[in-house]
């Protein structure tokens, strides 16, 4: 199976999660640059069951578009828990959404550093009661790749979510 077949198989997976329960989701997304909300628009009908997701590359956006606070930016950098929690509960507070996922991290080839290497990638999840969690991984390869198993990371992480 192909990456793209084994997203479409978490996607399918993951609607089926989303409207046996009748929720909506939505999607705040950097280094993935809108590759989630693609991914799951690609599946026919999805409208019962995403509701939007937004583009936040950059810091001002984060902070316009989602709430994230400019202290917490300069605190923790763009790239942190702090940071993708935020973005996941600006998410769904804007959307009205049920569940939020967000997605930061550096998918290089540049702006890494020893701390934060390229391919580090954090995760947050929120719904009506707050963030559900948070995780980081980095990945192996390059920016195709890195941003690639992002999305699949982010998949499933919500549907692992939706389980419990």
């Amino acid at each position: 199976m192909s990456d793209d077949d084994l997203i479409a198989a978490r996607v399918t997976k993951l609607a089926a999660l989303l409207e046996a329960r009748s929720l909506k989701l939505t999607c705040a997304e950097s280094c993935t640059g809108g590759w989630l909300a693609k991914c799951l628009t690609d599946r026919a009908g999805s409208s019962a069951w995403f509701e939007f997701g937004v583009v936040t590359y950059g810091n001002n956006a984060k902070q316009k578009l989602l709430g994230v606070r400019a202290a917490t930016l300069d605190a923790h950098g763009a790239v942190s828990q702090q940071v993708a929690e935020a973005m996941a509960t600006g998410a769904r507070r804007v959307s009205g959404a049920d569940l939020a996922v967000a997605i930061t991290g550096i998918a290089g080839p540049a702006g890494g550093t020893a701390a934060k290497p390229v391919g580090t990638v954090w995760f947050a999840w929120a719904g009506p009661d707050g963030v559900l969690g948070a995780e980081r991984r980095v990945f192996p390869g390059d920016r195709a790749a890195i941003r690639s198993q992002a999305v699949a990371a982010a998949l499933d992480g919500t549907i692992a979510r939706l389980h419990h």
